[in-house]
């Protein structure tokens, strides 16, 4: 059951997950020896992660010049962080081009859509759910187009992940609405 239906959200990026190529080899070894914000254990993972500190992010840099950065709130800081990342490396002797392409690969955002759910009901009426409030207080939803998973809260907040961008994440939460709605009006 939903109390109140309102087309207000206010979705906050938490995190974007991002990768990218230097299409350059990078001496992991030598990178560990020239930064203490470093963590490598190639013997547990091939990569190796390398703490920023402004905007606060992870990049785990892999030998073949791929980099994964975690962290970042906005496109513009994971371009930051990938130009600090670059800047390292060629402190090194690492000559990586200046703005490589940039692939978002996954956005996590939360907020409220400013209903309380019965999450039950939502689970009976809805496809694509799991629900078990003995492990876990949140319904999992699954869209398929765009292809998004939301954790929704009795409450009214959510977690949203698997969207790739602005446009995608604001579709995936007018679908939820939708949804949602119409989950309720076939109880009456």
């Amino acid at each position: 059951m939903v109390k109140k239906i309102t087309k207000k959200t206010n979705l906050k990026i938490q995190n974007i997950v991002a990768t990218t190529s230097l299409n350059v080899k990078v001496p992991l070894v030598k990178l560990v020896r020239s930064q203490t914000n470093t963590e490598y254990n190639p013997e547990q993972f091939p990569g190796l992660v390398l703490r920023i500190k402004k905007p606060k992010s992870a990049v785990l840099v892999f030998s073949s010049g791929n980099l994964v950065c975690t962290g970042t709130k906005s496109i513009r800081q994971v371009e930051d962080v990938i130009a600090q990342v670059i800047k390292q490396l060629r402190k090194i002797g690492v000559k990586a081009k200046p703005k490589p392409k940039i692939t978002v690969q996954n956005i996590v955002a939360s907020g409220s859509i400013n209903m309380i759910l019965n999450l039950n009901e939502l689970a009976l009426k809805l496809e694509n759910t799991e629900y078990e409030p003995e492990q876990f207080p949140g319904l999992v939803y699954k869209l398929e187009e765009p292809n998004t998973t939301f954790l929704l809260f009795s409450n009214g907040k959510l977690v949203c992940t698997g969207t790739k961008n602005r446009k995608q994440l604001d579709e995936a939460m007018v679908k939820l609405l939708k949804n949602t709605k119409e989950a309720v009006k076939r109880r009456k």
